[in-house]
């Protein structure tokens, strides 16, 4: 499939402000039309976060929240009903406001590690601290994940779905620096091959789909996720630094999508749309690519959820984005 067929120039990362699922479908369809996305609106409480949403869509895996946090138990009770019908609820407004599209839509999820890092066992340890859990974590989300894209198939036929695993605590994992739940300790780093191997398992529930994973936490580790076989990485653009050229460099090359998070998550004031893009254009000149190639290898993002955002910052963000990429195209130079 061609990287043009698969993606657009513009989209959004996953969470907006407010409680009212219509009107935030009404935002990410309405500010990109050819790249809509299935919202999250955490200030609804437990179950709308990113964590307890995930929870919601594991397999034959259940948890609910305690004050430390989401810990697993036994059975399905209000926690895990709450964020099904929140999940159900965001579903039905994105069906309302897609009929007819046909394009790709993105949907995200909690990935293997950061879940892990966030999921309590019985014992109030992270499910990070035992490999067998990992193990069944990893298993359960994948077979949720390939339920909920069959969902999203069949409520919205002419979309092509593009999964987002938003994985902030991956480096962390990968460092060994996920604190335990006395706080003294860390559990210890995850083999780098095991923790490629599970991302590797869980994306494959896609099929041919393209799976994208999203950080915006620094040192976001290119190679490993290209080895992995992500079609696209999403990260903050103003995290970068130097010493990622190399890793950016081959990952376009070798056909990886940027998802570059350039515009603000938080309100603040907005810089003309070259402005908000003229630190990708001096990337790529830094790392020689050619110019044409830049409407190609990347799509414009917010660098982090919009939760954290009044709506109308919000909504004047993702329109920006649109701009931003809009510029990139038109003038790559």
């Amino acid at each position: 499939m061609h990287v043009n067929d698969t993606f657009a120039p513009a989209t959004g990362i996953g969470s907006l402000p407010g409680h009212d699922a219509r009107e935030a479908a009404k935002t990410a369809t309405g500010s990109f039309e050819d790249f809509p996305f299935l919202p999250e609106l955490p200030a609804r409480g437990p179950g709308a976060d990113m964590i307890g949403r995930t929870a919601g869509m594991l397999v034959e895996l259940y948890a609910r929240v305690e004050p430390s946090g989401w810990r697993l138990g036994d059975r399905p009770g209000r926690d895990t009903k709450r964020a099904r019908a929140w999940l159900g609820e965001d579903l039905d407004a994105l069906e309302e406001f897609t009929q007819d599209y046909e394009g790709p839509l993105k949907i995200q999820a909690v990935g293997p590690w950061t879940l892990a890092a966030a999921l309590e066992l019985r014992n109030g340890e992270a499910v990070l601290s035992d490999p067998g859990a990992c193990r069944d974590l990893a298993a359960s989300l994948a077979e949720g994940l390939r339920l909920h894209l069959d969902e999203v198939r069949r409520r919205v036929p002419g979309a092509r779905p593009v999964l987002q695993l938003d994985e902030p605590s991956l480096t962390a994992v990968l460092r060994g620096q996920v604190r335990t739940a006395s706080g003294y300790r860390t559990h210890r780093a995850v083999d780098r091959q095991d923790v490629e191997a599970t991302l590797r398992e869980v994306a494959s529930v896609h099929g041919d789909g393209p799976v994208v994973v999203h950080s915006c936490a620094p040192d976001v580790p290119f190679a490993l996720l290209r080895r992995a076989g992500f079609a696209g990485v999403s990260f903050d653009f103003a995290l970068l630094t130097e010493r990622d050229d190399d890793v950016i460099g081959e990952a376009v090359e070798g056909g990886t999508r940027l998802f570059a998070g350039v515009v603000p998550g938080t309100d603040t004031a907005l810089s003309d749309p070259a402005g908000s893009v003229m630190g990708v254009r001096t990337l790529w000149r830094r790392l020689g690519l050619r110019p044409e190639l830049l409407a190609e290898a990347v799509t414009v993002t917010p660098a982090c959820g919009l939760a954290g955002a009044s709506p109308e910052y919000a909504r004047r963000a993702l329109a920006h984005c649109v701009r931003a990429a809009r510029s990139l195209a038109d003038n790559p130079e």
